[in-house]
């Protein structure tokens, strides 16, 4: 008998899942508890549908990221810090301070856990940040750190 489960069953498949088990156990165990119902033609229909509906929505969500990626690959931050001796900065730019600053120059919202930044940023320089957006989806941002004169040192 052709089943389409409603809810996750361990050992036979997730819901959705369009599955051929046997009569007795559909009709004793899976239908009365309601993990899944008899495959109907309409049913069928149904979940052909919702899958494709799913399917639209993840490369929707794939093709946003794209896009974001190539901007955020454009994207160029300046940093004004305070330096010490030998081009050391009395403080750090952080990952939060990297999401403010996208938020606020370049109207780009990210969440700072996907900015890879291993360890905050404590001397002038050009830096190339990279950010997770998806799997196998990481442009880089280019952070320039200048102290509050202007003048960039020489990495």
């Amino acid at each position: 008998m052709k089943v389409i489960l409603l809810q996750n069953v361990e050992g036979l498949g997730k819901a959705g899942d369009l599955k051929e088990v046997a009569n007795g156990y559909a009709r004793n165990y899976l239908v009365p508890r309601q993990f899944a119902a008899a495959a109907t033609p309409g049913l069928i229909t149904n979940r052909t549908q919702r899958i494709a509906a799913e399917q639209r929505k993840l490369e929707k969500q794939a093709e946003a990221n794209r896009q974001q990626a190539e901007r955020l690959n454009e994207v160029t931050l300046t940093f004004r810090a305070k330096v010490g001796t030998q081009g050391r900065l009395y403080g750090s730019i952080t990952s939060q301070d990297i999401v403010a600053a996208l938020r606020d120059a370049e109207k780009i919202t990210v969440d700072r856990r996907t900015i890879e930044l291993p360890d905050p940023i404590r001397s002038l320089g050009t830096f190339s940040v990279p950010v997770k957006i998806a799997p196998k989806l990481e442009p880089k941002i280019t952070v320039n750190v200048v102290d509050e004169a202007g003048q960039a040192a020489a990495r």
